[in-house]
């Protein structure tokens, strides 16, 4: 509608500018004025016309749309009751079996956290094991040395102590 206002004030604002124009068509322009301003009466009845009929359309397929869904939503319903109740007909242990299988769900959920926990677990554990082994590895690394160390000290003093005992022997 607000875009309807528009044309129509835009042609308003033209048809008087046309109306104090020269006439061309040898009319006076205020015959002019009238005539353009039923044309343009005209014309945008029939827009509003065709824009009422469009919207009449747009509601009744909506209506058409709405209904079909309600039988739709019906139909669902009842197929829904007439399994549950095929269910029932075919199987009278289903309580039980229903019971049993929630609680193999259950069991299914707490397996996998116990296995994301057990894999975490593995992970951390090969882990330390390799950092222990690594530690280790340096340890022995560090022992070996420490022990050509004292060997080489050792040596060492064991040499310098030939060398004061004979230098204490040639004292004597």
């Amino acid at each position: 509608m607000l875009c309807n206002n528009k044309k129509e004030m835009s042609i308003k604002n033209s048809g008087a500018a046309a109306a104090t124009a020269v006439n061309t068509n040898g009319k006076l322009p205020m015959e002019e004025n009238e005539e353009e301003a039923e044309i343009w009466k005209v014309a945008v009845s029939r827009f509003q016309a065709r824009e009422e009929e469009i919207e009449r359309k747009k509601m009744t397929v909506k209506e058409k749309v709405q209904q079909r869904l309600g039988f739709a939503e019906e139909a669902t319903r009842c197929l829904t009751q007439t399994l549950e109740e095929l269910e029932i007909m075919g199987d009278p242990m289903r309580k039980e079996v229903g019971m049993v299988r929630k609680k193999i769900d259950m069991a299914n959920r707490d397996i996998k956290s116990l296995a994301q926990s057990c894999q975490k677990k593995e992970k951390e554990y090969k882990e330390t094991l390799e950092a222990f082994n690594e530690k280790n590895k340096e340890k022995t690394h560090l022992v070996s040395m420490l022990m050509e160390l004292l060997a080489e000290s050792e040596r060492v003093r064991m040499k310098k102590l030939e060398e004061i005992n004979k230098t204490v022997g040639a004292l004597q």
